[in-house]
């Protein structure tokens, strides 16, 4: 499988072709990116289609096999982002290639954003801790820097908030593999699985447990680790907020926790009782907070800080089926919230505000941001037919079959909180008497147009994925997080 190393070649290449072709062709700055996506997005199908028939797709590069060579690889788990990172890339580039263009020097937007795609899809192929953990700093500092990119005041602040919380998450993250590394004597995280199944799990790996837990949880922006993110997520351009939300918080944050605690370390109670309480926190927490937000950015923020809390709560839970509903979960917010972040951004260029109070009527104006905006606004508040409403069901259920009858009873309470927000930023923004500012506000072009539209099909029509013919995609994903430290033996198979 050398197509693996072209996640990593296709966004770099296409990064730095972007920053020296943009000297000759200012206004074509978007071709090359969103030509990247495409190729990247055709990979991630193509690995998906071959999970079919192998458990695990490999490549060791130069041919050296592990510890001392560098493989990547692509199971269940990381194949199923793989296609949800790249296409949601996608339709935000393709948006971007319109909304961008107010901003001085846009081709700097897409080289970093391009950095932060190959961080990302680079932490999906990672098989040892140490490469796992350079990736996750190439798309952090893309972040912070995406953060800054409209260089005001405020924009600055955050992005300074976000690389000082970020900071301090590497440093956890860091010292926990030098500490595992003294221990097992082994980056490559198959191996170290091996290692630690041999060995009682004593105070080290307590602590380690510990360091990655704020770490990662820094980066999901899990509850109480959670500051950084509403300035971060309402001071950016809306684009990046959108990969903010959707993308980066699960892959550098749900993502590296779920596969160092359930793959490497091995999961245990006291871990899970730590992930169902910090979940709920955050459900809580995020929603109640985003109930007095009258900024639209800045309730979003809110409502993933929540819908996080979901994820990692069921998560928490560890039961195949509640582990199929975090996984469907990051899948649906994934795609409600980058729709949500998108029209935002639409509305604020289109009236040029963001105060919920100081809008109104606007889905005469704007139908298709309207319409949209309802598609993701009732799937985050699991309203039925929604892909939302799915996911939430089966971590309810999931919650009481396990016997978690007072945390499942917070999820459905949280769930009504959520839909009672978002029924009034639907309210205020769309509908009633149209303000003042409204009378000029037409539709936007069809690049602006398109992702919105196509991610509130995916957000109306994804509960299809649990019919059995798709559902394999997401039980490929559930299996690896269920075998837990026996992912080794997959591994060790496919390097043979």
């Amino acid at each position: 499988m050398s197509l693996l190393i072209y996640f990593i070649i296709v966004p770099l290449a296409a990064a730095m072709l972007t920053a020296l072709i943009n000297v000759r062709a200012k206004d074509k700055a978007s071709i090359i990116p969103i030509v990247a996506g495409l190729i990247l997005l055709g990979l991630s199908l193509y690995c998906a289609r071959q999970l079919n028939f192998a458990q695990v797709l490999i490549y060791k590069i130069g041919g050296w096999l592990p510890p001392l060579g560098m493989s990547l690889v692509v199971d269940g788990l990381s194949g199923l982002l793989l296609v949800a990172v790249n296409l949601i890339s996608l339709l935000v580039l393709v948006y971007s290639s319109k909304y961008m263009r107010h901003y001085t020097d846009d081709w700097k937007f897409y080289s970093l954003f391009l950095i932060m795609l190959c961080g990302m899809n680079g932490v999906l192929l990672s098989s040892d801790l140490f490469n796992l953990y350079v990736f996750l700093e190439i798309a952090s500092l893309s972040g912070y820097a995406l953060v800054a990119f409209g260089v005001s005041a405020e924009d600055l602040e955050a992005s300074f908030k976000y690389m000082v919380m970020g900071a301090m998450a590497s440093i956890f993250i860091l010292l926990g593999i030098a500490m595992l590394y003294s221990y097992t004597s082994t980056l490559n995280m198959a191996e170290m699985a091996q290692a630690l199944s041999t060995r009682p799990a004593g105070f080290l790996i307590s602590f380690v447990s510990v360091l990655f837990l704020a770490g990662f949880g820094l980066k999901a922006a899990l509850v109480p680790f959670h500051a950084w993110l509403p300035d971060a997520h309402s001071s950016a351009p809306s684009p990046v907020s959108a990969v903010l939300s959707g993308l980066v918080i699960k892959t550098l944050g749900i993502y590296a926790l779920s596969r160092v605690f359930f793959n490497c370390l091995g999961i245990s109670n006291k871990v899970l009782m730590a992930l169902m309480f910090l979940g709920a926190l955050s459900m809580v927490v995020g929603a109640f907070l985003a109930l007095k937000q009258s900024d639209i950015k800045r309730m979003l923020a809110y409502s993933s800080i929540s819908q996080i809390g979901y994820i990692v709560f069921a998560l928490g839970v560890g039961t195949p089926l509640a582990i199929l509903g975090a996984l469907f979960h990051i899948l649906n917010h994934a795609a409600s919230k980058s729709a949500l972040f998108l029209n935002a951004g639409t509305i604020e260029r289109a009236i040029g505000t963001r105060d919920i109070n100081k809008m109104g009527g606007l889905n005469a104006k704007l139908p298709v941001t309207g319409y949209t905006s309802l598609m993701g606004s009732m799937s985050i508040s699991g309203i039925p037919p929604f892909a939302g409403f799915w996911s939430k069901l089966l971590i309810i259920i999931a919650a009481v079959q396990a016997g978690q009858i007072a945390y499942s009873a917070v999820a459905v309470i949280v769930s009504i909180v959520t839909l009672i927000y978002y029924l009034r930023f639907h309210t205020k923004v769309f509908l009633g008497i149209p303000a003042q500012n409204t009378a000029e506000v037409k539709e936007a072009c069809g690049a602006i147009k398109w992702p919105v539209i196509i991610l509130g099909f995916i957000c109306l029509a994804g509960g299809l994925l649990l019919i059995p013919s798709f559902r394999d995609f997401l039980n490929r994903g559930v299996d690896v997080l269920v075998s837990g430290i026996n992912y080794k033996d997959a591994i060790f198979q496919a390097v043979k």
